[in-house]
């Protein structure tokens, strides 16, 4: 490995400062790195600098602490010129009728590669399939004419962001890296165990790819399992939710999972497709993922037909009825909405004739497929037909929409006259 020389100043550059690489500048700010952001989205990197965050993870105040720490944000890549690592944190979608969009990381290696010197580490963690960091990375880092693995270290790293998590964040969740050479897995370990608690290294950049798809599609095939069992569980008379229960007394063999209107987020919608795309190339189908994706997608439609039924006991109609959504972002007590179920429902409801309004005390505007949709401040005033709660955001779980029925749980989280679980 040659010598990185005198003129490096910088630790760390991040690019891509979203949810998954704020934090990640944060985590290593805070532990004494000096770094500094690279997104291409000049209102992101205005607000940043003036101390503005736009992410869930991280308030105001904590990146002014930041940015009294050193950490700077810019939309200039002759920051990757001073880096002694550099972090790609970049968007990884996944079209509907399309492989895995590598746009974002193909132009972050291609920017990379135009600025790389001797001895930098280039570490991956955007989401993808396994082969990316030497399929794609590698030659276009190696365009600037040096050589991965010998002239500078590259590998993988899965990002593992739970966005609102408050037990589990960067610095205390354990970080696996997979480099190009031993060598390089060895820098990469080197460089996170600076602010992170446990490293774990891994054979290579694909088992680190793999590990990622793993934990995901694990999660992704369960929540379909329940989701399958609660349309039968329905239909046998059987509370699932109890059984659920009963079955997390058990202290060894189950881990609970719990139906829902779908999934959403980055992670369990996308992640396993990236895994059955790389499958579809060797020339055969990845069935059970393939197949819990079906599941999971229906579900929306699963949940309107039962709020039809709820309906239908008050001899009411779907179409002209008031229906009010109560939280349409992805997960409880954020205000990310990517992938997020509600937007399927709400496309539904309203195919279906229904009037739709919606209530969530993270989202001030909520649009499906640019059309406004009706917020109400006030879910127990909005004189709603239906309610349907999609996110059990804790102020739902406190019981502060005790005026609103019938309502239709999705959640399983109220047990209270007047609520239907789904």
């Amino acid at each position: 490995m040659k010598s990185k020389g005198t003129e490096r100043s910088t630790d760390l550059v991040v690019i891509g400062l979203g949810y998954v690489g704020l934090p990640l500048a944060q985590a290593a700010v805070k532990g004494g790195l000096s770094v500094a952001g690279l997104d291409v989205n000049q209102r992101v990197v205005a607000d940043l600098n003036a101390g503005r965050s736009h992410v869930d993870d991280l308030s105001d105040a904590e990146v002014r602490e930041m940015l009294a720490l050193g950490f700077t944000a810019t939309t200039d890549p002759e920051v990757l010129a001073s880096a002694e690592t550099i972090v790609i944190c970049v968007p990884t979608p996944l079209p509907e009728t399309q492989g895995p969009n590598l746009t974002a990381v193909s132009a972050a290696a291609g920017t990379i590669a135009d600025h790389l010197r001797p001895g930098v580490l280039v570490v991956l963690e955007s989401t993808t399939y396994p082969g990316t960091t030497e399929e794609v990375v590698q030659p276009l880092l190696e365009k600037s004419g040096l050589t991965a693995g010998r002239d500078f270290h590259l590998a993988f790293s899965p990002e593992r962001v739970d966005p609102g998590n408050e037990t589990w964040g960067i610095v205390n969740t354990p970080k696996v890296v997979g480099g190009l050479t031993p060598t390089c897995t060895k820098a990469a370990a080197a460089f996170y165990g600076r602010f992170i608690d446990a490293v774990h290294r891994a054979s290579s950049p694909k088992e680190a790819e793999m590990a990622k798809l793993l934990e995901n599609t694990y999660r992704h095939v369960n929540i379909a399992l329940v989701n399958e069992m609660a349309v039968f569980c329905h239909d046998l008379g059987i509370d699932l939710w109890e059984a659920i229960s009963l079955a997390k007394t058990k202290p060894f063999g189950y881990q609970a999972f719990y139906p829902g209107p779908g999934v959403g987020g980055h992670c369990i919608p996308i992640d396993p497709n990236y895994l059955s795309y790389k499958v579809r190339t060797l020339g055969y189908p990845f069935r059970f993922v393939e197949l819990a994706g079906e599941i999971n997608n229906r579900m929306p439609e699963y949940v309107v037909n039962r709020g039809m039924r709820v309906l239908n006991e008050d001899r009411k109609a779907l179409a002209g009825a008031r229906v009010v959504l109560l939280g349409v972002t992805y997960k409880p007590d954020i205000a990310d909405e990517r992938e997020t179920p509600a937007a399927s429902v709400a496309r539904k409801l309203i195919a279906a004739g229904a009037e739709l309004a919606y209530h969530d005390p993270y989202v001030s505007d909520w649009r499906v497929d640019g059309r406004p949709i009706e917020r109400v401040a006030d879910p127990s005033g909005a004189e709603g037909d239906l309610y349907i709660l999609l996110t059990h955001h804790r102020e739902y779980v406190d019981s502060k929409v005790k005026g609103c029925r019938p309502l239709l749980d999705t959640r399983g989280i109220l047990d209270e006259e007047g609520v239907t679980r789904l």
